[in-house]
């Protein structure tokens, strides 16, 4: 599995912090090779939030980004905001061509919205992939590591749950094949959910 999954075949002892595992989660993990046999023993336990938080902190982060945008745009919202409808596009563009001015501009489009959307925060992921979180020309302060996994997370469950919460568990499973797609060098595309 690891090598179809080469995005994902990373080490996962560092990720383990990230995840909040409960003891029969950690457990589930002890052994893994890297995190796409970790993600693989989640997903077959069901415990499908759990395995979603590993992909988020293991893919690339610009993998991570795409993969939220492309989670949020499988579960779409008719009243979506224009500002969220905006972010979306903003880190959609910064996984297009990931350079400074694209992930600020990410942010301040994700500053528009109220953080209540998936949207929101695959542009804050981008936002803190890298580079300084401080305003420009100020002295830098970069992210912690963490913080776009943590976004991504957050963006994918947003998106699991949006409208017809009823309907996670067959979105995770859809996520789920996207993030393996992407891991494995594609482009992780889900058809929009209908009705």
């Amino acid at each position: 599995m690891g090598a179809t999954l080469a995005k994902l075949a990373v080490p996962l002892a560092p990720l383990l912090p990230r995840l909040e595992l409960d003891a029969e989660g950690a457990a589930l993990l002890d052994g893994a090779a890297d995190a796409a046999q970790g993600v693989e023993r989640l997903a077959a336990a069901r415990r499908m939030p759990e395995a979603m938080r590993l992909i988020a902190h293991a893919l690339p982060k610009r993998e991570a980004v795409w993969w939220a945008c492309m989670c949020a745009r499988a579960v779409p919202d008719p009243a979506l905001p224009p500002p969220d409808r905006a972010a979306l596009e903003a880190a959609e563009r910064w996984v297009r061509r990931p350079d400074e001015a694209s992930r600020r501009a990410a942010e301040a489009a994700a500053q528009q919205t109220r953080f209540r959307s998936p949207e929101a925060w695959a542009a804050m992921g981008a936002f803190w992939s890298g580079g300084s979180m401080a305003p420009p020309g100020q002295p830098a302060v970069p992210p912690a590591e963490h913080l776009t996994g943590v976004a991504v997370a957050g963006s994918v469950v947003l998106s699991a749950v949006r409208l017809r919460p009823e309907r996670q568990d067959a979105r995770f499973e859809r996520f789920l094949a996207s993030a393996r797609d992407i891991a494995a060098g594609g482009a992780g595309r889900i058809p929009p959910e209908e009705g």
